[in-house]
């Protein structure tokens, strides 16, 4: 039996977007692993007793959130630093991470980080080719673009069974809060309501409510609630075609096998469309993508099966684990003290 632990970005965030990639995130690992011991630690709050269990684990998963940076010293998106990657060094494995915004430099602070906590015998998936890149120019040659796993299911199976033209009198609309750009979303939204009868918002993040109704003025509009298992239930029940600014929001639909249209904002977007055929469009074609069809989505399936395939083989668990459950709480405390102590 393998000991995992993996990194929850949907803990202590904002963002129900992380929600949806976690959600794929757990579903392939049940897959990969269907007989090991799976269990989730914060991806920024690492505490001393986190540290501990990553310690333990033979490996440790990263999934789906644009974590990656070329400021990692700066830019803080994940708990592990300079001070603690001794505890995970060497066993982190990417599961369809991506690069935080377009950079043209990384630091050599980020360049030792990654070196020292990325696994060098494991295939490491990162969501689209920008990051690939990334991650190859500072000496990773063992990186493969597989897509976010939230697009692992979106097979040419699924897809045919998602309406190429709009389906439904009903329109979802998301809106980024981090994002705001009044005159783009107050297009988007009146070119909608062109073509649909019914308009509902769906809250991704914590401000976005704020921005409709305030901002946008646009509070006479139905909005649900932000929670997850709403939209999902949405979805499932009217079969709305989505439209919206929210890159996941927008992959949930696909999920559900709504149309979807995705207004790309940043360059997980705009990468992930051009990598793999997602229906993501620029500002510019708002009005005439409404009423178009777009390409199949086209999946990195080998990579994604070379990814999976990799772990067929088992291990027992590490003596290391076997101590820790040997030695008791009161001791293993103690030996978590000393071990920060010098820090």
């Amino acid at each position: 039996m393998r000991i995992l632990s993996i990194f929850d970005t949907s803990v202590s965030n904002y963002n129900l977007g992380n929600q949806i990639i976690m959600d794929a995130v757990y579903s392939h690992l049940e897959e990969v692993f269907p007989s090991d011991f799976l269990y989730k630690v914060p991806y920024m709050d690492v505490t001393n007793h986190a540290l501990s269990y990553l310690d333990h684990s033979h490996l440790a998963v990263w999934g789906g959130t644009n974590s990656l940076c070329g400021e990692m010293e700066r830019y803080t998106q994940w708990g592990i630093n300079a001070d603690n990657v001794r505890y995970v060094k060497h066993k982190v494995v990417l599961m369809g991470l991506g690069w935080w915004q377009y950079q043209s430099k990384t630091s050599a602070y980020t360049a030792r980080l990654l070196r020292a906590a990325l696994s060098k015998h494991h295939l490491l998936s990162v969501r689209d080719q920008y990051s690939a890149d990334k991650l190859s120019a500072l000496g990773f040659d063992n990186v493969v673009n597989t897509g976010c796993p939230t697009l692992w299911e979106l097979t040419p199976e699924h897809c045919r069974e998602i309406p190429g033209s709009i389906s439904s009198d009903t329109a979802l609309m998301t809106f980024t809060d981090y994002d705001k750009d009044e005159k783009r979303d107050l297009a988007l939204y009146h070119a909608v309501k062109r073509h649909y009868k019914n308009v509902v918002f769906w809250v991704q993040g914590v401000g976005d409510h704020h921005y409709i109704t305030r901002e946008l003025g646009l509070a006479d509009e139905e909005i649900l609630a932000p929670r997850l298992e709403v939209y999902n239930r949405f979805l499932e029940q009217y079969r709305p075609d989505y439209i919206g600014t929210r890159l996941h929001g927008g992959i949930r639909a696909l999920q559900k096998k709504c149309r979807a249209i995705i207004l790309s904002v940043d360059n997980r977007a705009k990468e992930m469309g051009r990598d793999f055929n997602l229906p993501v469009i620029e500002n510019s074609e708002i009005e005439s993508a409404i009423t178009r069809n777009f390409p199949q989505i086209t999946l990195p399936q080998e990579n994604i099966r070379r990814w999976k395939s990799q772990f067929a083989r088992g291990d027992e668990a590490p003596d290391a684990y076997v101590q820790m459950k040997t030695i008791g709480s009161a001791a293993l405390i103690q030996r978590i003290k000393q071990a920060f102590s010098g820090l």
